[in-house]
């Protein structure tokens, strides 16, 4: 079994090696989309995983569109505000407290988040999102009209943002029965926990 796939070794200079803890859940480097109107610490919260953006989705290809009347750029801006607010609405139908998705998600998006009091966090890797269904039972939802009961992640005890040294981290955790963890390191220096998380594989 690789157990890199279920542990993960994070090591934040700073601190002494008597700082260092495991987690039963998972920690990346984010902050939530908008500090100030969102929450950084939510307990036993519903957490919803999405791989596709929260945005108006671009052609592939290069678009052009031929405005004939100044409405016209009202009716592509009502068109795109439309998208969002059936995405969101799609989404808040499920009452989560976490939306995370791998995409992007836009200022609208973010304003239709905050005002349900749902914390969100934008472009997270492919590999950490994997670890946080991992960790709270999620299912990673393609497509936010495929979302079911069944996808909302509920095992997580704790979502909690802190300011480790000069950034942030999330730390989705005290989860239930979960199948992946954390290690933190904390040290003086970059070379002693490179040391360090050396040894642990030996």
């Amino acid at each position: 079994m690789d157990i890199q796939k279920y542990i993960k070794v994070e090591k934040v200079p700073g601190g002494q090696l008597e700082d260092s803890v495991v987690r039963k859940g998972v920690m990346n480097n984010k902050d939530v989309i908008a500090p100030g109107k969102m929450r950084r610490k939510i307990f036993n919260q519903r957490i919803i995983l999405l791989d596709w953006p929260l945005e108006y989705k671009k052609g592939e290809n290069q678009t052009n569109a031929e405005l004939l009347k100044e409405e016209d750029w009202g009716v592509l801006l009502q068109l795109e505000e439309e998208y969002i607010e059936r995405l969101c609405v799609q989404i808040l139908k499920f009452k989560p407290d976490v939306v995370i998705t791998e995409k992007g998600l836009s200022d609208l998006a973010c304003h239709y988040f905050s005002k349900a009091g749902v914390s969100g966090m934008r472009r997270l890797r492919k590999t950490d999102n994997n670890r946080i269904a991992k960790a709270c039972g999620a299912v990673i939802v393609n497509r936010p009209d495929e979302l079911q009961q069944s996808d909302v992640g509920t095992r997580a005890g704790i979502f909690e943002v802190k300011k480790i040294g000069d950034e942030f981290f999330a730390f989705i955790v005290d989860c239930k029965e979960p199948k992946a963890c954390t290690i933190l390191l904390r040290g003086p220096s970059k070379d002693l926990l490179n040391e360090v998380e050396r040894n642990l594989y030996v």
